[in-house]
């Protein structure tokens, strides 16, 4: 099944079952979260009806995210980032927590936040949690996985060069907007899309402007999803609803790559008007559009240097 969140004509908020161009909503109040929750998701999709034409209604993020895990699971993507594969990338699947109310629809506009002027994409995969649990096997965990939709991890990138120096990870140069959508897809919609080896194996596609600057398949990650939520769950809990970020794919899956590959910024950064369309095979297409951001937001004064070095207390 594939499970869409929208925004009607009157503001009204719905979700329900895509069935090719038409919505099959469920009853007012009901959310995929809560589906999730209450381990309803088939039984209410299989039930769903009151179907409303999917066209002119707004795409919303399927669901309400409770957290974000963004991983960096592309030998390739990460190479090209950091000149290198380090050692210690091979040990462990890495991730970082991202910011769930920064989440944003499948057409909705994007704005650069305050301070950036090297806007870039991500095209990623994220797969969502449907079943709690902690210290789970990969084998159990793929259980625990309701389904799959696109992650856009929106970056502005010279914001994150400049505070990843403190050696803390991203924080306000991912904090601003991911694109999450078109849908949830169920996972057993695409199961029979595994290789030999468990993964996922999906064109995954962007493009700016209409001309395509990154392709790459989404069984070229280094693990598979299940053991990405396996490893979240190492003595900690995964919940129902949780996002995990497959991290951006290789061959162009954001502009950042290309920039250290080449050694220019070739393409150049994102500016508003620019178009960047998103599509990953059997889950589906996300387009947003780039406007201006709000430049004159108030901003952080400096640090002071030397406070309280004696390490004795301020009288």
């Amino acid at each position: 099944m594939k499970f869409a969140t929208v925004e009607e004509a009157d503001g009204s908020v719905r979700c329900g079952v895509v069935d090719g161009a038409t919505l099959r909503r469920l009853p007012v109040g009901t959310t995929v979260l809560g589906l999730l929750r209450s381990g309803t998701l088939h039984e209410a999709g299989a039930a769903a009806g009151d179907p409303i034409a999917l066209a002119g209604l707004r795409l919303l993020p399927p669901l309400e995210v409770p957290t974000v895990r963004d991983f960096v699971a592309f030998e390739e993507h990460i190479e090209a980032m950091a000149g290198t594969t380090p050692e210690a990338w091979y040990d462990a699947p890495t991730f970082y927590f991202g910011n769930p109310y920064a989440m944003i629809g499948a057409h909705d506009d994007v704005a650069a936040p305050p301070g950036c002027t090297l806007l870039d994409f991500e095209l990623e995969v994220a797969a969502v949690v449907g079943r709690a649990g902690t210290d789970l096997t990969p084998d159990a965990a793929r259980e625990h996985i309701a389904g799959y939709t696109i992650f856009n991890d929106w970056s502005a990138r010279d914001l994150q060069r400049r505070e990843m120096q403190v050696n803390l990870g991203p924080c306000k140069g991912k904090d601003f907007a991911t694109t999450l959508g078109p849908m949830l897809v169920t996972a057993d919609e695409l199961e029979h899309r595994r290789d030999a080896d468990g993964f996922l194996r999906l064109a995954m596609s962007v493009s700016v402007n209409g001309v395509e600057v990154g392709r790459d398949l989404l069984s070229n990650m280094a693990w598979r999803f299940e053991d990405l939520v396996a490893h979240a769950s190492r003595g900690a809990q995964v919940r129902p609803g949780d996002v995990l970020g497959s991290g951006t794919c290789g061959n162009g899956g954001c502009l950042a790559e290309l920039w250290g590959r080449s050694g220019e910024q070739q393409p150049p950064a994102l500016q508003p008007g620019d178009v960047v369309t998103m599509a990953v095979e059997g889950i589906g297409t996300i387009t947003n559009r780039v406007v201006a951001g709000n430049g004159s937001a108030v901003t952080t004064a400096r640090g002071r240097r030397g406070a309280a070095r004696s390490g004795h207390p301020r009288s």
